[in-house]
Order: structure tokens, then C-alpha cells, then sequence
């Protein structure tokens, strides 16, 4: 079983991908566009080899505008064949599993031919992506039904007929979704039936659009699993938790782990892959991976505290002592105490004593290599914050610039300046 996360790697260095308007995307900007994002790619794909995920999701926008050939006409293909060698060897090399996900303006089923049309194009982009890689029929393509119209019946049927049409390379990779309003897993599950696609199973999408069933979730994954054939590789789902105060179908800021660990019990049998839906992408997975583990090493939770450290004492210096206590002996792994202390730590609201605390500690690292002039500006920063909790995040930003021009590779991968 293998546990990832989707496009975006937090608290890695320079690896933000980029984009422009369309009246900017001129030959030579989507040149630079596109090579930026590709390195950016292969930097993501080396951190999960490091830290262990072997599953991965690429974001649909790595390309700017590829499925638009009005407006992108390059031959990107073709220009960074040795880019996309280069990475997809790596993929296959270090056995990580990648897909992609079109967002929701990609639907096959729209009464608009126009729409449709435009769906297609961006199904044979994400196709083409994929192929330029050279991985397998195993790397996925997840696309949701798309709207009911008022027909939910017509609306299935045309997805269907546009399903068969489809080129064998995207029906090769496509895999359909539940969705939290529309199409329910039964829903999907009876579309599989009629073309022949693999059913990803979606945790929370389920909860908030089941029609009232109440079965656990390895009930409906160990049917979504029937539709999966060996050369689409081991089933996949999607998990993910609710925001526990934001709009209904909104994904938590960081996967709470005891809901996780009560949800992987009931489908570690199943033997699936599992994609993390979460804002904080792979960190949550990292720690997913953790609390799974069959080789547990004290090292590895305290090369986690390193990241989390002056993120919780900015929180709760109580908090920060507690988990210290907690790493004092060695030959335990509690990973589950862990990170339910962090978890808390990061439901509390910041104030300006603690965050004053924590802020001095990180400018250690730096005060004795800064200039009069930066010192300085440091002592203004504070000053403001004294006064007001919302320059925070100004002084944050400019002691992550003083960690990254005097190379404090301590600062630079702490979560201190991402959460």
C-alpha cells in the first residue's frame, strides 16, 4: 500500500509552479514557463524518493495552456524530450507512481458540443503528459461524470457514447470519480459496468453524497476494486478528512490522525493505494507514512520534530515541552502522541507573547551573520508585532530570505515558515 499526496510540495525550496496570462504567453515565455515547471517536477519527484512516497499526483497545470493549441503552439513535446526522459526515468527508477486529475471544467458529458470538444482536447494533453514520461497504464487519469442537467439518466448516457469514442490511449489511463454532489459511488459504479472504466473511490465525497447508505468504506472499495484489471496496476482511492470549520466538502488543513488511522484499519485489507486530499499535501502524507509503518525509527519522528519544533513553541511552549519529554526515550516510537501534539498545536490561535518566543529563537540561527542594517530592520519588524499579531508574516518572510542568503539549511526546510 502506498500513500501520496497531489501537486504541490510544501517546505521544499524553489518549487512553485508558474503560469501567465494568455496576452502574456508569448514563444518565449511559455519556453521559460515550461522548463521552470518541468525542473520544479523533477525536484518533487526526488524529494518523494528521499522521504519514501511512491505516489503522486502532477498538477494539470504544468503545462500553461496544453491543451490549448491557440494558445500554446509549441512543440513542447518535442523541445523537452530530454527533460521529459530525464524525469521519467526517474519515476520508473525509483518506482513512484504518478496520475493527474483535469479539473472541473473538463466534462464529458456537457449537452454543448463546444465543451465537450475542449474536454477531449484536455483528456489527449493529459495523455500526451503522461506518455512523454514513458510510465505505465498504471499512471491514471482521474475525471469526475460531470453535471446531472436536470437528466441524470441522459447525462450518463451521454457520457457514455462520448466514452466510446475516445482514443484507446486516454481509455487506457482514465479512471472515473464519486463526486460529493452528483454521482454517487453506486452511480459510478454502474457507469464501469457499461464502459468498462476503473471506479476510484472517494472517501468524503461519499459521506456527503451516499443516498443514505452505511456501509464502511471497504465495502465500496472492495467493489470499486472489481472494476480494476492487473494492467491498471494495484486500485487507488481518495482520502481525504472534512474542514472541521469551513463549507461543507472543504479538505482539512492537515489529515487529523486518529480519523486517519481509524480509516486505514478498516481498508488495509483491501490492499490500495492511498491519495491524500489535504491542504498541506505532503506533510500530512509523511506523517501518514509514519504512523503505517512496519519499520519504526525513533530518528525518523525526530527528524519531524526538527521541521515542526518552533511552529508548535510559537503555539504552545507547553505544548513544545511535552513533546520533548515524549522523544527522551529512545527506544520507544510513539508516533500517534506525536503527532496528536502537534495536531493541537496547531488548532491554537497564535498570540504575540508566544510568537515573540518562537521568532527570537529561529533569529538565533541568523543574528550573528546579519548586517547592522538588517539587524536593524529585524528590531522593526518586531517592534510592529508587538503592537500587532498580522506582521507575523511580514517579519516570517524576511528571516526566510536572511535563512536562504546565509544558507541556514536548519530555517530553510523548517515548517516555521509554511505553517
Amino acid at each position: 500500500m502506498n500513500i501520496g499526496y497531489a501537486c504541490i510540495t510544501k517546505g521544499l525550496v524553489e518549487t512553485n509552479y508558474k503560469t501567465c496570462r494568455k496576452i502574456n504567453a508569448t514563444e518565449e515565455n511559455l519556453k521559460l514557463l515550461i522548463e521552470h515547471n518541468l525542473n520544479v517536477l523533477e525536484k518533487m519527484i526526488e524529494y518523494n524518493n528521499q522521504v519514501g512516497i511512491r505516489l503522486f499526483r502532477i498538477s494539470s497545470d504544468i503545462i500553461p495552456f496544453g491543451s490549448d493549441s491557440a494558445v500554446n503552439n509549441l512543440d513542447w513535446p518535442t523541445l523537452f524530450e530530454p527533460l521529459f526522459t530525464r524525469i521519467g526515468e526517474k519515476i520508473r527508477r525509483y518506482g513512484i507512481r504518478v496520475s493527474m486529475h483535469p479539473g472541473q471544467y473538463t466534462v464529458l458529458n456537457s449537452p454543448i458540443i463546444g465543451v465537450v470538444e475542449r474536454a477531449i482536447d484536455d483528456l489527449n494533453y493529459h495523455t500526451l503528459f503522461l506518455d512523454l514520461l514513458g510510465v505505465g497504464s498504471e499512471s491514471k487519469i482521474i475525471l469526475h461524470v460531470g453535471g446531472v442537467y436536470n437528466d441524470k439518466e441522459a447525462a450518463i448516457d451521454r457520457f457514455i457514447q462520448v466514452y466510446e469514442k475516445l482514443d484507446q490511449k486516454i481509455k487506457d489511463r482514465l479512471i472515473i470519480e464519486n463526486d460529493d454532489r452528483s454521482y454517487t459511488i453506486k452511480d459510478v459504479l454502474d457507469i464501469s459496468k457499461r464502459t468498462g472504466a476503473p471506479v476510484v473511490y472517494d472517501n468524503l465525497h461519499h459521506a456527503l453524497n451516499s443516498e443514505g447508505e452505511t456501509y464502511p468504506d471497504s465495502y465500496w472499495i472492495n467493489l470499486a476494486k472489481k472494476t480494476w484489471q492487473k494492467k491498471d496496476g494495484r486500485p487507488k482511492v481518495h482520502y481525504s478528512q472534512q474542514q472541521l470549520i469551513g463549507r461543507e466538502g472543504s479538505h482539512s488543513q492537515f489529515i487529523r490522525i486518529d480519523e486517519f488511522m481509524t480509516f486505514y484499519r478498516d481498508v488495509e485489507p483491501c490492499e490500495v493505494d492511498i491519495m491524500l486530499e489535504v491542504k498541506d499535501k505532503n506533510l500530512s502524507a509523511v506523517k501518514c507514512l509514519l504512523a503505517t509503518t512496519t519499520d519504526p525509527k525513533m530518528s525518523d519522528l525526530e527528524k519531524e520534530w526538527a521541521k515542526y519544533k518552533y511552529t508548535v513553541l510559537e503555539r504552545s511552549p507547553a505544548i513544545y515541552d511535552s513533546i520533548r519529554e515524549l522523544l527522551k526515550d529512545k527506544s520507544s516510537y510513539p508516533v500517534i502522541p506525536f503527532y496528536r501534539l502537534i495536531e493541537a498545536a496547531l488548532d491554537q490561535d497564535l498570540n504575540i507573547s508566544t510568537a515573540i518566543n518562537s521568532l527570537e529563537h529561529v533569529w538565533g540561527y541568523v543574528d550573528q551573520e546579519v548586517t547592522d542594517k538588517e539587524k536593524e530592520k529585524y528590531q522593526d519588524y518586531k517592534s510592529n508585532l508587538m503592537e500587532d499579531i498580522k506582521y507575523l508574516e511580514r517579519v516570517k518572510r524576511f528571516l526566510y530570505k536572511l535563512a536562504l542568503k546565509y544558507e541556514v539549511d536548519y530555517l530553510i526546510y523548517s515548517l516555521y515558515f509554511e505553517l
